[in-house]
Parts: C-alpha cells; sequence; structure tokens
C-alpha cells in the first residue's frame, strides 16, 4: 500500500508544473513549510500552475495530548482573518486517524497553543484547540462526516470553524475567549498518525486573508480584491488577478476573450490571453457602478452611473463595447441597470419611484419607462432569459430576498426559493439551463447587499428545483452583480475580498 500511495502522489506532481518544496521557501501564497514536532519521514509541500492546487505529504505521530508531531505549510498572520481550502486525502492510507486541515499556531513549538480545523481518515471532524504550552487538546465535534470545504476564522479571541460537503451550506462551531496572542502561523497541515508511513493531501481553492476591521466605513475604504473564474460542475477557481482596491463585477463577453469589471468609477477590458487590463473608454460618463450588462450579440453594454445632471443619482446609459460617448436612456432616477432583451431593442432595470423600488423596462432609445412589478419591497436585479421568455429578477415581496421570474410583460410572477436565506441577482447561463445567484446569510437585512460578509455562490435550474452551493466567498457587493457567465456555460467570473 505504501509504495501506491508513494506512486499515485508522484504522478499527480508530474502531472502539473510545481514550485519549491523544501522548508524555508515561499510556496504559492504561504510563506514557510515545515515539520512539527520531528516527524520521522520529512514532509513535502508543492504548488501547481495554472491550476493553483497545493500538495503535501508527511508523517508524524499525532496532533493531541500535550504536543504535535505534523507537517505544516504557514503563513505568518495578524488581526482578524480567514482561512478556506478543500482537501482530499490521495490514497486509502494507513491509519483511520490520518488527519488534515487547516491550523493556526502561536508557534512551531509542538506544545504550542493552537486551534485546528481537522478532518480524519474515517470522516471524523472537530475542531480541536490547546489553550496553553503543553494542555491536553480538546475538541468540539462535529456530526457531519468527511467534509471537504473547510474554513477557519479567527476574530479577536473567536475562532468559528465551518464544514461542508461541496455543494451544501456551512455546519459551524467555535470557541471563544481564546487569546493565542498576535503573530500567528496559519496554513494547511497533513499528519500520518504513524510516524511509519508518509500520507499525501491535496488542497484546493485555498486563500488566507484578512476581514475587514470593525471601524472600516464602507464605500469609504475598501479590502483587496481577487479576479476569480470557475468552473461550475467541479467548483476549481483560479485567480486571474490581484488588486489592493476594489474591483467588482465582471461581464464576460461573448467571444470568451475579454471580462469587463469596474474599479473607481471607470469600466476596464481585462484580456484573458495576456491578463492585462485597459480602460474602457466612457467619456463623460465617468462614475460608473456595478451595473454594466453587455447586449447578447456583445455589441452594446448598458450601464449605470451617478450623473451630475440628475445630482448624483444612478440614470443608466448605453455605448458601443468598443468605447465612446454615452447615451443618456432614462430620465427619471435612480434607475439601476441589469439586462437587455436578447433583440437588443428593450433595457430592463431598478428604479425607486415614490419611494419604492420596482422594476421598469424602457425602449434602448429611451422614452416612456414601462413599470413591470407593483409589489410592496424591493424588486431589483431583473435580467432577460436567452429565449426572451421570462425576466428572471429578486425580490423581498416575501419576507427574505429570493428569486423570482415573470413574463416580459410582468405577468405570472412566480417564486422560485424559497429558504430562510437571501438570495440575490439571479444571471442565467448562455444555454439557457442554470441560474447562478449570490446568497446572503438571514442576519443581513433582505434589503441590502453589502461588501465584505461570507456569502455562498449558488446554482440552480432555471425552472426551479434543488439548489446546489459552487462557491464559499468572502464578499458581496460586487462579486457578481452582473451576467459572469462564460460564452459556453461551463464557468463563471466573480470578485472575491480580503486583505491577502
Amino acid at each position: 500500500m505504501k509504495k501506491i500511495v508513494s506512486l499515485l502522489f508522484l504522478t499527480v506532481l508530474i502531472s502539473v508544473n510545481l514550485n519549491a518544496q523544501m522548508s524555508g521557501a515561499k510556496i504559492g501564497s504561504f510563506d514557510n513549510f515545515c515539520d512539527i514536532g520531528a516527524p520521522e519521514i520529512p514532509g513535502t509541500a508543492n504548488f501547481g500552475e495554472p491550476s493553483q492546487v497545493y500538495y503535501l505529504s508527511g508523517s508524524g505521530s499525532n496532533i493531541w495530548f500535550g504536543m504535535d508531531s505534523f507537517s505544516f505549510l504557514t503563513r505568518k498572520m495578524n488581526g482578524d482573518f480567514i482561512l478556506q481550502t478543500r482537501v482530499r486525502f490521495i490514497g486509502e492510507g494507513h491509519e483511520l486517524h490520518r488527519k488534515s486541515g487547516l491550523m493556526i499556531r502561536k508557534s512551531t513549538a509542538s506544545n504550542s497553543p493552537v486551534v485546528a480545523c481537522t478532518v480524519h481518515g474515517d470522516g471524523l471532524t472537530s475542531l480541536q484547540y490547546r489553550v496553553a504550552p503543553g494542555d491536553t487538546m480538546k475538541e468540539i465535534k462535529f456530526t457531519i462526516k468527511g467534509p471537504d470545504v473547510l474554513q477557519l476564522e479567527k476574530k479577536g479571541n473567536t475562532y468559528t470553524m465551518s464544514v461542508a460537503h461541496f455543494g451544501e451550506v456551512y455546519q459551524s462551531e467555535k470557541i471563544e475567549n481564546l487569546d493565542l496572542g498576535a503573530d500567528l502561523l496559519a496554513g494547511l497541515f497533513v499528519c500520518s498518525h504513524n510516524n511509519k508511513f508518509s500520507e499525501a493531501v491535496e488542497f484546493r481553492n485555498s486563500r488566507v486573508f484578512n476581514t475587514v476591521p470593525d471601524d472600516m466605513v464602507q464605500y469609504k475604504s475598501y479590502l483587496g480584491s481577487l479576479l476569480e473564474v470557475m468552473d461550475i460542475t467541479t467548483g476549481q477557481r483560479q485567480v486571474l488577478a490581484s488588486a489592493a482596491g476594489s474591483w467588482q463585477a465582471p461581464n464576460w463577453t461573448p467571444d470568451g476573450k475579454t471580462l469587463i469589471y469596474n474599479t473607481s468609477g471607470k469600466l476596464y477590458n481585462f484580456d484573458l490571453n495576456t491578463r492585462e487590463s485597459t480602460v474602457l473608454n466612457t467619456d463623460f460618463v465617468n462614475k460608473n457602478n456595478n451595473d454594466h450588462v453587455l447586449t447578447f450579440d456583445g455589441k452594446q453594454m448598458g450601464l449605470s452611473s451617478s450623473a451630475d445632471e440628475n445630482k448624483g443619482q444612478s440614470v443608466v446609459y448605453t455605448v458601443p463595447v468598443t468605447g465612446g460617448i454615452p447615451k443618456k436612456i432614462t430620465t427619471n432616477s435612480p434607475s439601476y441597470f441589469h439586462g437587455w432583451s436578447p433583440d437588443s431593442q428593450f433595457l430592463v432595470f431598478t428604479g425607486e419611484r415614490n419611494g419604492d423600488f420596482d422594476i421598469y423596462k424602457i425602449s434602448k432609445d429611451g422614452g416612456k419607462e414601462i413599470r413591470l412589478t407593483e409589489a410592496k419591497g424591493l424588486d431589483d436585479g431583473c435580467e432577460f432569459s436567452p429565449d426572451g421568455k421570462y425576466i428572471y429578477f429578486c425580490s423581498t415581496r416575501t419576507g427574505n430576498m429570493q428569486v423570482w421570474r415573470m413574463d416580459p410583460d410582468g405577468k405570472n410572477q412566480t417564486q422560485l426559493t424559497f429558504d430562510g436565506m437571501n438570495n440575490w441577482f439571479p444571471h442565467v447561463s448562455p444555454d439557457n439551463k442554470w441560474l447562478v445567484f449570490i446568497t446572503f446569510s438571514k442576519e443581513v437585512p433582505a434589503n441590502q447587499h453589502p461588501f465584505y460578509k461570507r456569502v455562498y455562490l449558488r446554482i440552480m435550474p432555471v425552472n426551479g428545483g434543488e439548489i446546489r452551493t459552487i462557491a464559499y466567498l468572502y464578499g458581496g457587493q460586487g462579486t457578481i452583480n452582473v451576467p459572469s457567465w462564460s460564452p459556453d456555460s461551463k464557468k463563471i467570473a466573480f470578485v472575491s475580498n480580503g486583505n491577502f
């Protein structure tokens, strides 16, 4: 068995482009790889490109009692932060209690205070912690067995572990009043539970980032941004670019070559081949927000911008996708653009009129706006299906924000989601089979979609049905406000946040 596992791990490593694996070298987003407690078989750590997958191997006797012995890929962290990953053991293994997961330690000492999000080879899942050096480890066991999606968050002296089987929502446990101090080590670990053998683990979608400070004022200060794409079937994510400021709402152009996003009031083209950004000229319209959508043929773009002529309130414009002088479409404000009809003849948008937010339709030439919804509450995020038969939108009319659809004339308004969370911005796949949307927890007010929250990206059939989670993010406002499907309906683009 040992030879089979070793050969399998070697095969995986040979199949990707890897960077350094020796102790003390930077690997991917992590500062250092080391063995804790002198395991008999030295561990290894590798990072693959372009997959952005980490591979760890290691032995070690245990992570338990008063001291630990294992292999650890680490990064120095301060303040409040989150670790995320998706984990998979490679091979059948030798011990039921081989273990892997996420860890935060005070130091590299084998008896260090520690908090660990731990998954065992037999599926046992627990939040483990040691309060003081040399103390016996304690744990909180989960009822879930063998989750592959893991998150460990530090917020002051509170540590929260969240886990799920990919496709499901998190189950969480936390410990409070645990002071590990500052200058912590955070990262990925593997322990074979038997010093005679080495075990191998794969980590995908791994992130370590600082979260928003309590005193940050939204729309005044911003965290960093990652521009990502994801395979909707496997959930595999790839970071394309990063920025210290707020990038928001990528559109995927119909030719599959470009993503269009907004930042600091301007629109940018991101070339998927060169990974370079260039300004998309919108002339005097230079206070653009994250409501920008292309026509189905990719020739025109509708956008919302805070116009000086409307006392700084948002109005809707159109502009050629190559850039140019925008044409003003709406006269009433505020108006927030969301979608085109498939024939490019009409735009749909959310407008606040007399203190109520509803969905409106208007000709590409402007003129009279047509009100499509009249329910009390917030109706938002409207978008045509590719066949033109429906407009999908979200509404708070039944309490939480939920996904709805209606006919293009506003008739037959039908609710599609019914859970206790808040589901925003449904986007229809180009093949007209799926809806992807962003989900906020019930703790976030139903009529708000703020920055810097723990959110899900979820998917469901266009006619309603089973909902699956496909991404576990720190984000919210600007993550996926606009249609961001790839032309082949296999991937989506989005923005996640944090100081990375």
